[in-house]
């Protein structure tokens, strides 16, 4: 079974944008809480880490 959690920095609104994460083998899990049987994006941990320093960075603020 795969174990997905939604980040505690996620809003409650529900016209926002939230991810759900799943830790999996060598890999890391990704998808829309608002469509878990939806597509997914299953990333190795290098990527992961780069996608979030991006993040953290502004780089992906869907907000501007």
């Amino acid at each position: 079974m795969i174990y997905w959690r939604k980040s505690s920095y996620s809003g409650s609104a529900t016209d926002e944008f939230c991810v759900e994460l799943a830790e999996l083998p060598a890999r890391v899990g990704i998808r829309d809480s608002k469509d878990p049987e939806g597509g997914r994006l299953v990333v190795g941990p290098v990527a992961f880490g780069e996608l979030v320093g991006r993040i953290k960075e502004g780089a992906h603020d869907r907000s501007r």
